[in-house]
């Protein structure tokens, strides 16, 4: 009779512990979703062509991301540090800064070329186009990708790249020494060793053209148009930027294992980093 009632004290005592771990694992679970849940992204458009001349036809297309739960004013300065004239960062001051930034661009192109733009005399088709692209966000690193690009006359369009990342959890743009504390010239000596690993894909006559074959510069700099995945860290250069048009755009991995004993423990940590 003592032996039953022990077992069924015990297995009482079994239950109400599975109970109270489900549901502190129920409560962790909502928390980590509330979490999940509470960071939303959002975004403003606006893609809209006006007619210059009967020759002349121009277009602006442009887009920006709206974060609801950022409330930091620096950290969003550091976001948008490409439109310094944002000052309300919800999505109805954004959208209206944009509309606001497009009919800025039609008066200039029709106030600044009004004197000969009657003398196109073949069709053109003038543009400026802006995008923000959100890339990742992994372990409160947000990465953005800025592309710009326009033309308004000339040989070719011109393009380019500007990549950021944010550090979300220390509310602030995230610093090349924030993850190695390598001195900038032994990075440089990396990238010029690395610099055919992602070739861009430019092609003659001959097939496929090395990236060190294009290059304008005798030293890639390190600069702070970078990001970064769980094998590499990356630079991007822009056309023009180290190597001739031609070149494209060009990205130079430095791998984590280039930067061993440099890493910064934090990021190491956050990263998940061996």
């Amino acid at each position: 009779m003592k032996n039953t009632i022990a077992v069924i004290a015990l297995s009482s005592f079994l239950v109400v512990t599975a109970c109270k771990k489900n549901e502190k694992a129920g409560q962790a679970e909502k928390t980590e979703n509330k979490a999940t849940e509470e960071f939303v992204v959002d975004s403003v458009k606006v893609n809209d062509s006006t007619k210059i001349t009967d020759s002349l036809k121009v277009s602006y297309t442009s887009k920006l991301l709206v974060f609801p739960s950022l409330k930091d004013k620096k950290l969003l300065d550091s976001i948008y540090f490409q439109n310094e004239k944002i000052k309300d960062f919800s999505k109805a001051g954004l959208q209206a800064y944009l509309d606001n930034e497009k009919n800025s661009y039609f008066n200039s192109v029709k106030n600044d070329n009004k004197d000969w733009a009657s003398d196109v005399t073949y069709a053109q088709n003038w543009y400026s186009s802006s995008h923000m692209n959100l890339i990742s966000n992994t372990n409160g690193y947000m990465h953005i990708q800025y592309v710009g690009s326009g033309y308004e006359g000339g040989a070719h369009d011109n393009y380019g790249f500007s990549e950021r990342v944010f550090d979300l959890k220390n509310s602030k743009k995230l610093e090349l020494k924030d993850i190695t504390s390598m001195p900038k010239n032994k990075i440089e000596a990396i990238l010029m060793k690395n610099i055919d690993k992602m070739n861009s894909g430019t092609m003659d006559g001959d097939g496929e053209v090395k990236n060190s074959e294009m290059l304008l510069v005798d030293k890639i700099p390190a600069s702070d148009n970078f990001y970064f995945d769980d094998k590499n860290l990356y630079f991007h250069y822009s056309p023009y930027e180290i190597a001739a048009f031609a070149a494209g755009d060009i990205t130079i991995p430095v791998s984590w294992e280039d930067l061993k004993g440099t890493l910064n423990t934090e990021f190491k940590e956050r990263m998940k980093i061996k």
